[in-house]
């Protein structure tokens, strides 16, 4: 397996690059997030990247973040979402906006999406609502304070769900416990 691609961009399209190592150059599939964070052609530019083996075909598939490659597994474990529906859904939403609205159950931000429809809009919500905190949770340091915000939302009468929730959506680790329950609340009643 191919973890990373790191070398000269020759080539820079909507949904593909090509970037030369020196002795091999790599076509990648891309979505359009990536496309705006690539450099200019000439320049170095790194790619984390997954192979996606088929009958017919081998195909390296290219991200510019670790989150974007990790959302595009989480996608193509979807039934009926491939790697080309999986590209198309990470070019039109970046990987918060995306992990919000499926959270939310959010049908019709997802379903804006070209080539989803409604049926898919509502299966990937389903089957990827409860996945998102067991790949997007990173490890917790010593100030993360965001346990304390969401037991004491859960103390103020909100359902743990409703807690977590708005602690999702509002948190940042340098803040201090009083900031982000503030932030929070505001959350939770607007």
């Amino acid at each position: 397996m191919i973890y990373r691609v790191k070398g000269r961009l020759l080539e820079k399209h909507p949904d593909f690059a090509v970037i030369d190592t020196g002795a091999i150059a790599f076509k990648i599939g891309i979505s359009m997030q990536s496309f705006a964070t690539l450099p200019d052609i000439g320049e170095k530019a790194t790619l984390y990247t997954l192979m996606n083996v088929r009958e017919d075909d081998i195909s390296l598939f290219g991200f510019v973040t670790l989150e974007e490659k990790k959302l595009f597994i989480l996608l193509t474990s979807v039934s009926k979402v491939g790697p080309k529906l999986a590209l198309a859904i990470l070019s039109g939403l970046d990987v918060k906006s995306f992990e919000k609205a499926v959270v939310s159950g959010d049908v019709v931000k997802i379903k804006g999406i070209p080539g989803i429809g409604l049926k898919t809009a509502e299966r990937i919500i389903l089957e990827l609502k409860d996945k998102f905190d067991l790949v997007f949770r990173t490890e917790a340091k010593p100030d993360d304070n965001s346990e304390d915000v969401v037991s004491a939302l859960c103390n103020l009468g909100y359902t743990r769900k409703d807690a977590e929730n708005a602690v999702r959506t509002s948190y940042s680790g340098e803040n201090s416990f009083e900031e982000n329950l503030k932030k929070a609340l505001r959350g939770l009643s607007g």
